[in-house]
């Protein structure tokens, strides 16, 4: 044997079901002799401190790959085993080989049901994984086995697959297999960034008892505040009794987060606990490779510094910055280039000093445990135990301030702070009024205004807030965790030029580039007794162009899990806009039996084009039903289409005032009216602590196409721990257009302050200009002449006109002392009221309260002060439940209202947009299609050269007589050639951008997106056809339809048991003008509301051209 190789393979591990990692087998890689014979020019040997084989271990560590393998138990009868159970990971190169789970991080007792056991199994690389093999021996009394699914996470991959398998491996079980291999769901494998191998040692100093058995972590931080978790070095409770001896190293090799080429600091810590936990550390050394692998680079941390409780200043957490560099790099010839060298410019260290304000209210003071975290732009503290106060030994009392120093590598600018507590104790609450925050090295200070409470029992709840500094200005959005926090990001002007390579972790699976727009998704379950599932669901939409969108995820609130039998689920999300959606794709990530799932009904609103698509689905999504599918693409040719009127996305922006109290936890609603109609009144969502003081909270809202707006409407509801709210202003920006709207207000929603309201009203200021005008309103209200005409009962009115409504008005102060008596005259005067231009309806109603509460009303007049104006509305009727038809609601028209007679001819002005794509010196010709009538063709002649209309880019008017058409719903253009001249083939086709017309005589609009090109024809039978895209209905028209109209109300009550109900129900009807208002059903002597009766009521209000219809009962039916 001339040519001997010897090949070397170091271990240096524990094959140890109680030791290192649990493993009993490890795969070895060779390496070069001189890490493991003796040097020569040693004496004895290579037994030193410098063994050459431990700086083997994080390239080795490199080399390999560490799968975290979890593996669920299902929840059914004898579903755990006692059998011994291994596992084979399959990858494109290699394989594991036959694995046994004898180690869980989890459980003692492995594998009982419903239980969940996590073991390691480190290879060297396998290449993709794709298949998972598992099973057992078939030993011990109970073998059978029932396996949910097996998770395998490679942090070094930045991967994590689920094998699906909801089978027994068991000899009485299923098909009687005890060994399976699994394949992975693909829809639920999770991609993040890589982990990369540290070598971390921690150097215990030589000093008396300076040794510790408490479990000491470490977070590393590189620039820009990335940081790693948290990590715990040791394993259990026998490796902290083995390491941190005094005077020894403590080595560990970690994976974790990649925190980029340069590491400014690092914490470390313990958990104070052990016989004895205090800890000397003298330094720390961080070992990693280079970013080409050909080395590695050496940081020291100097410390020498007690984390003990005991000792020093009695803290257990230490910052560190490092001091010097330490490479070594191999270059191209082999050798080893070795560079020590100092860190410039390391972080300094410095001393905070905390100051926290407890507020001076009753029961403010707590017991409790309090915690803080300080982040800043170059980093934070991580948590902090506010243990000893430097002023106070009774710390955290009502009215006094505690002052704390924390020691932490510099933050830079601190911009927000995290306070928690325990809620131990038995006075736990505390009311927070404001935290300072000074550093000591360069006297920067930072002011926390919090007037919050931290308790279970106040408020929201809650034990752990955030709070930003008084002049914080940036983006609030940052702590985004879910797809739906993540949308609203995205969605908002802050993200319009995100790049979004940039974009990682969890939310880098739904960014596409692309315009985003919202969607309403809403998904109703079978009620067949499998037809639930808790898997995923996700839609893929399809639109022009071959136009697709990424996989949007219908993910559920935190807490809620599934999609339950029969149940219909709704969700808000968004993704790309393709355009005219085609078709729609629906699916889950359920790969095992048990996730089947059969869908009814699917439901895709797109506010932004005010469509909304129903399909009936009837289908099931599952592997082992129906045709064996996941996921379904379903036309929407099939869909029954919906018009919900098409919604505009605006940025909004709410201003809270910085006044002592000026945060509210009261619910708030907003009513936007513009120049084209008026909104809803919507609720604006307050998650993520918004509308506190000094502060601004920006959020999107969908509001429907009515710009120029004129007003806002603002109302809260009192309710909360802090029912006060001092608004300073609100900024409306146009996502598409960029337009701004301000509306201004700077004073308190209160009971009690300021001017005692809870409803303001804003004006609508667009380029410095106010849109418009103030005014004073007097009410006089007539009661009748006849007995018992007059009311006990609170009164209330709404004024309707022009601009919108007053909203609800209450009259109280009269000159007559006791208001509403028989043939009595009220008078009611409402000041710095926004004007509501001419009157055209009042509602007037009672609260039905007091002894004689029954109202004969003759009349009211509104008297507009500033245009010397009055408007009659009269009533002669009855507000009373037990006289007349029992209403207390009544709506009037403006006795004032001209009602003409329908007419017979009118005048159109037709408002035609040439585009760019194409002029023309063609005849045009156009028929309008109205509800009422067809027109007759209306003849463009293009011959004249000094007035050529449709040139590219101009807009051309042209008037036209014909018989009244109603409301114009189509129109029909068509591009007719001359007889006269050879035509260009420049010419055959015109681009027509859009068409605007309208109603002369009432001065209804009906505008046309056009945008088409229409080639040129010499006989009529070619046209185009485009439908109204939008209307605009004049104030003359609308009051044409304010006449008195009596509905009836038809209500049948479902056959299910316990369908009926003896609750009070309410009827809001809704229509094109206004509503009715919330009415009560109620009939005397009657028992309503029964299973399987039919009550019908009558409604006696003026015409709403109605739309839809509200529903709402005390509790349920």
């Amino acid at each position: 044997m001339n040519n001997e190789i010897t090949y070397y393979f170091p271990c240096q591990r524990w094959l140890a079901v109680e030791e290192d990692d649990g493993q009993l087998s490890r795969e070895l890689l060779p390496v070069d002799e001189s890490y493991v014979l003796p040097n020569e020019d040693e004496e004895g040997g290579g037994g030193g401190d410098n063994n050459p084989l431990d700086n083997l271990a994080l390239e080795q560590k490199d080399k390999s790959t560490t799968f975290s393998v979890t593996i669920k138990t299902g929840d059914k009868k004898n579903a755990g085993t006692d059998a011994n159970v291994f596992i084979t990971l399959f990858g494109t190169q290699d394989d594991t080989g036959m694995t046994l789970l004898k180690s869980s991080k989890t459980n003692s007792d492995k594998f009982e049901r419903d239980s969940i056991e996590i073991f390691t199994v480190e290879t060297l690389d396998l290449g993709d994984l794709w298949k998972v093999r598992i099973g057992h021996d078939n030993t011990g009394k109970a073998p059978g086995w029932f396996v949910d699914w097996v998770e395998v996470d490679a942090p070094s991959l930045g991967k994590c697959m689920t094998f699906p398998c909801g089978r027994w491996l068991a000899k009485n079980e299923d098909d009687g297999a005890i060994v399976r291999d699994l394949f992975h769901a693909e829809l639920q494998t999770r991609l993040y960034t890589p982990f990369v191998p540290y070598e971390i040692i921690l150097y215990t100093s030589d000093v008396f008892a300076s040794g510790t058995d408490a479990n000491i972590f470490i977070v590393i931080y590189g620039c820009d505040a990335v940081c790693t978790q948290q990590k715990y070095l040791c394993t259990n409770k026998r490796e902290q009794k083995l390491f941190f001896e005094r005077k020894s190293a403590s080595r560990f090799i970690v994976e974790l987060e990649d925190v980029g080429e340069i590491i400014e600091k690092i914490r470390i810590g313990h958990t104070n606990t052990g016989i004895n936990p205090g800890w000397h550390c003298s330094h720390v050394d961080i070992r990693r490779l280079l970013p080409d692998k050909d080395g590695t680079e050496t940081l020291t941390f100097p410390c020498d510094r007690w984390l003990a409780t005991s000792e020093d200043d009695k803290k257990t957490i230490r910052e560190l910055v490092p001091y010097d560099i330490f490479t070594e790099k191999y270059m191209k010839d082999g050798t080893l280039r070795q560079v020590y060298k100092e860190v410039e410019e390391p972080l300094d260290i410095v001393l905070y000093s905390v100051q926290i304000f407890t507020g001076n209210v009753p029961g403010a003071g707590t017991d409790a445990k309090v915690y803080i975290t300080i982040y800043g732009d170059l980093g934070d503290t991580g948590e902090r135990y506010l243990g000893k106060s430097e002023n106070r030994t009774n710390k955290f009392e009502r009215g006094t301030a505690d002052t704390f120093i924390i020691e932490a590598a510099d933050l830079g600018v601190i911009y927000k702070i995290k306070l928690r507590h325990d809620n131990t104790r038995w006075c736990a609450d505390w009311y927070v009024e404001k935290v300072e925050i000074w550093n000591d090295t360069n006297e920067d200070e930072f002011l926390f205004l919090c007037g919050r409470w931290l308790s279970l029992k106040k408020e929201d709840g809650r034990l752990e807030r955030l709070f930003y500094e008084k002049e914080y200005t940036g983006d609030r959005s940052s702590n985004c965790s879910s797809p739906a926090d993540f949308w609203e990001i995205a969605l908002s002007s802050k993200m319009a030029d995100v790049d979004i390579d940039t974009v990682t972790g969890p939310m880098a699976a739904y960014v596409q580039e692309g315009p985003v727009i919202p969607y309403y998704v809403s998904v109703t379950t079978g009620k067949h007794k499998d037809a639930a599932t808790d898997s995923r669901a996700f839609i893929l939409l399809f639109g022009e162009d071959d136009a697709c969108s990424n996989r949007i995820w219908l993910d559920y609130p935190q807490g809620k899990r599934g999609f339950n039998r029969g149940s219909v689920e709704e969700f808000y999300v968004a993704g790309l806009d393709v355009g005219t959606i085609k078709k729609i794709e629906l699916g889950h990530d359920g790969a095992s039996p048990e996730s089947c799932w059969l869908v009814e009904e699917l439901c895709l609103a797109v506010p932004t084009q005010g469509t909304k698509y129903m399909l009936r689905c009837n289908c099931w999504l599952a592997k082992d039903r129906g045709d064996g599918i996941t996921s379904r693409v379903f036309d929407l040719l099939d869909a029954m289409v919906v018009n919900i009127g098409v919604k505009v996305l605006y940025e909004m922006t709410v201003w809270t005032g910085d006044v002592v109290g000026g945060g509210t936890d009261s619910n708030i609603f907003m009513t936007l009216y513009g120049i084209n109609g008026s909104t809803e009144e919507v609720q604006l969502d307050k998650k993520k602590a918004r509308f506190e003081r000094e502060q601004n909270d920006t959020f999107l809202m969908e509001i429907l196409d009515i710009a120029p707006f004129t007003k806002m409407r603002i109302r809260i509801d009192g309710l909360g721990c802090r029912p006060e709210w001092f608004l300073d202003r609100i900024l409306l920006k146009n996502m598409n257009t960029g337009d701004l709207t301000m509306f201004y207000y700077g004073d308190w929603l209160s009971q009690r302050k300021s001017k005692k309201t809870l409803v303001c009203e804003m004006c609508a200021v667009i380029d410095g200009e106010e849109m418009m005008e103030w005014t004073s309103y007097t009410v006089t209200v007539k009661t009748s002449d006849i007995l018992g005409a007059g009311t006990d009962a609170n009164v209330f009115i709404i004024i309707f006109g022009e601009n919108g409504d007053s909203g609800t008005l209450a009259l109280k102060q009269s000159a007559n002392w006791n208001k509403f008596e028989r043939n009595n005259t009220d008078t009611f005067n409402f000041s710095d009221m926004l004007s509501l231009g001419h009157l055209c309806k009042l509602r007037v109603w009672h609260d039905n309260k007091g002894i004689f509460p029954g109202w004969h009303l003759s009349y009211i007049d509104v008297k507009d002060n500033s245009r010397d104006e009055t408007f009659r509305f009269r009533c002669d009727c009855w507000l009373s439940k037990s006289e007349g038809d029992r209403q207390t609601v009544r709506d009037f028209a403006c006795a004032d209202n001209e009602i003409r007679d329908e007419l017979e001819e009118t005048t159109y002005e037709i408002v035609i947009e040439t585009g760019n794509g194409g002029e023309t010196r063609e005849n045009v010709w156009l028929i309008l299609e109205g509800r009422k009538n067809r027109s007759k063709e209306f003849l463009v002649e293009n011959a004249s050269r000094q007035r050529r209309a449709f040139r590219k880019g101009t807009t051309d008017t042209f008037e036209f007589d014909s018989i009244y058409l109603g409301d114009i719903t189509s129109l029909c253009v068509g591009h007719l050639a001359r007889e006269d001249r050879f035509i260009p083939k420049r010419e055959l086709v015109w681009h027509v951008k859009t068409i605007t017309i309208t109603e002369m005589e009432y001065g209804n609009v009906y505008f046309f997106n056009c945008d088409c090109l229409i080639p040129l024809k010499r006989k009529r039978k070619y046209f185009k056809v485009f439908e109204v895209t939008k209307t605009t209905e004049s104030f003359a028209s609308k009051i044409q339809s304010l006449v008195p109209v009596k509905y009836e109300v038809i209500v049948t009550t479902g056959y299910e048991p316990g369908a009926g109900t003896d609750a009070n129900v309410f009827v809001t009807i809704f229509g094109a003008n206004g509503d009715t208002g919330k009415r009560e059903l109620k009939q005397k002597m009657r028992n309503l509301f029964e299973r399987g009766s039919t009550d019908r009521f009558f409604l006696e209000t003026l015409e709403l051209a109605v739309a839809r219809l509200g529903l709402a009962v005390d509790h349920g039916w």
